[in-house]
């Protein structure tokens, strides 16, 4: 089970990995109404390395990136649900726009996005090349998706609590 940290304290945690020879793995994203969906690209993720770190978009990121009415889960509760997952070590909330500045401190050595990726621009690409990491593009399980899933829910009937 993982922890919701500070940067200062992935930092520490990123340099005890670094001694003991462990690959760190980081990925990062909004994570609003986790599901199966993201349970396996997490899941595939951490199995490229000996830790999963997650950088989690603040309310405000999300709120600028996704737009109205998001994020539906605050920051806070989606970090504790991500941290308790087995597959993720830590979890770091992040108010900009990219991951820029967690890559460049905590220099994980494989970077992972989803495969949508592969046919547009990835704004981290170059930070992560920079100081030496590997870029790894992992293909989401088809059907899941958090619009797909708020879509979804838009569509039932009756009252709802």
């Amino acid at each position: 089970m993982g922890e919701l940290l500070e940067l200062s304290e992935a930092r520490v945690l990123r340099e005890s990995l670094r001694q003991e020879g462990k690959t760190l793995v980081f990925t990062n994203g909004h994570f609003d109404l986790l599901h199966a969906g993201h349970l396996d690209y997490l899941e595939k993720a951490r199995a490229l390395g000996a830790a999963l770190f997650v950088g989690l978009n603040g309310d405000a990121s999300t709120a600028r990136l996704k737009g109205p009415g998001r994020p539906l889960v605050p920051a806070r509760e989606r970090a504790r649900l991500l941290a308790a997952l087995m597959t993720v070590r830590a979890v770091i909330i992040f108010e900009e726009d990219t991951a820029d500045k967690l890559l460049r401190a905590l220099q994980p050595d494989i970077y992972v996005k989803g495969g949508d990726y592969a046919d547009k621009p990835l704004p981290e690409r170059a930070t992560v090349e920079a100081y030496g990491g590997r870029v790894e593009l992992i293909e989401y399980l088809r059907g899941h998706s958090t619009t797909q899933l708020i879509n979804r829910i838009r569509k039932l009937d009756g009252p709802t609590e």
